[in-house]
């Protein structure tokens, strides 16, 4: 059985690998100092992706495999467990980030946790355990890790400004370009205003390196009516008139503004439209 020693020799390497990083070692220290924003916690996922990639690249191998093969029930006691470990790690930066964010515009809420998104790993799973030979498939433990990473920070933000939207705030979401971008990602680049944020702000491709960004605003409560909310209001303030109106009036109107007012206008087999009391008492 070799997973336990792929296991312990893989999440030394990453740790020791996080470790040596400079870069994630800064972030870290000033994300937990409470000094930093969702573009530090972005670059420390993208560092702390990169560490596990690099630890997946130095032990794995059809070498090392049975067979040449990542059989699935290596790795779900593998991989797994150490995309668990990644996933903590970034959550608890992002949550930290969060906090901070909250405590600067004056909001005692909660952060609002990220769950590991097991989809994503079973993906990562199946699509190594699947191969004939491991190494026709180690690209998915490289580049799709690091993605994995960084969509932790975007479920955070998502996550965070949905729930300070429900409850009445007016957060923003801002996504920048990285350099040279795709189409696709210079299109969504921009900023957006809850609840006016499109769902795919949210997502990245392969390797993506756009930025997302959260402005939870002054902690003020929305004092403005949208035109959604305006339009709303008004259909609101007309039913109430209406419920006010009698039957007889309430008929008188409805007639006036529906009864046909040529024969084109009536109703085709109109003489057949009879609602009998069976229909009532039985079918309604």
């Amino acid at each position: 059985d070799i997973a336990p020693a792929l296991l312990d020799a893989i999440r030394q390497d990453f740790e020791r690998n996080l470790g040596g990083r400079q870069r994630a070692v800064q972030l870290l220290e000033k994300i937990q100092a409470g000094g930093a924003n969702y573009a530090d916690a972005g670059d420390y996922a993208e560092e702390v992706g990169a560490a596990l990639a690099d630890a997946f690249r130095a032990n794995l191998s059809s070498a090392v495999l049975p067979d040449g093969r990542m059989y699935y029930n290596i790795a779900d006691r593998v991989v797994r467990p150490l995309l668990e470990q990644d996933h903590a790690l970034v959550a608890e930066a992002a949550q930290t980030v969060q906090q901070s964010l909250n405590t600067a515009a004056g909001l005692g809420l909660k952060p609002q946790a990220v769950p590991l998104n097991e989809s994503r790993v079973q993906g990562l799973l199946d699509k190594i355990s699947n191969a004939e030979q491991y190494d026709t498939v180690a690209w998915v433990l490289g580049e799709p890790v690091k993605n994995f990473s960084r969509a932790v920070v975007d479920e955070s933000i998502r996550r965070n400004v949905e729930f300070q939207g429900k409850t009445g705030l007016n957060p923003k979401i801002i996504r920048r370009t990285s350099g040279k971008c795709c189409e696709w990602c210079s299109r969504m680049a921009g900023t957006y205003s809850y609840p006016n944020v499109p769902r795919d702000v949210y997502r990245r491709h392969a390797r993506c390196r756009c930025s997302l960004e959260y402005d939870p605003g002054s902690g003020r409560r929305k004092v403005l009516w949208t035109e959604n909310d305006a339009a709303q209001q008004r259909r609101q303030t007309e039913f109430d008139r209406e419920k006010q109106l009698n039957e007889q009036e309430r008929f008188r109107r409805f007639t006036e503004q529906y009864r046909a007012v040529s024969e084109e206008e009536l109703l085709p087999g109109r003489e057949n439209a009879v609602i009998t009391a069976d229909k009532l008492t039985g079918y309604a």
